[in-house]
């Protein structure tokens, strides 16, 4: 792998880690605000990030 073949895998690697992070953290106010509705956000959540990191996977092999 070349050099710009590993900047773009670090970049990838660090966007889906903000992206799932961000989501993490989004959801956690979401069920300070509602717990009740814990449950839907949390299934929610999961499948976004598993969605993210699924697309980061794609695109490392793609790079």
């Amino acid at each position: 792998m070349e050099i710009p073949g590993i900047v773009g895998a670090g970049l990838i690697v660090i966007g889906a880690g903000i992206g799932i992070g961000r989501i993490g953290g989004q959801a956690m106010d979401a069920i300070a605000r509602q717990p009740e509705a814990s449950g839907k956000i949390q299934t929610a959540m999961l499948i976004a990030a598993a969605l993210i990191e699924g697309i980061g996977f794609a695109a490392l092999f793609a790079s």
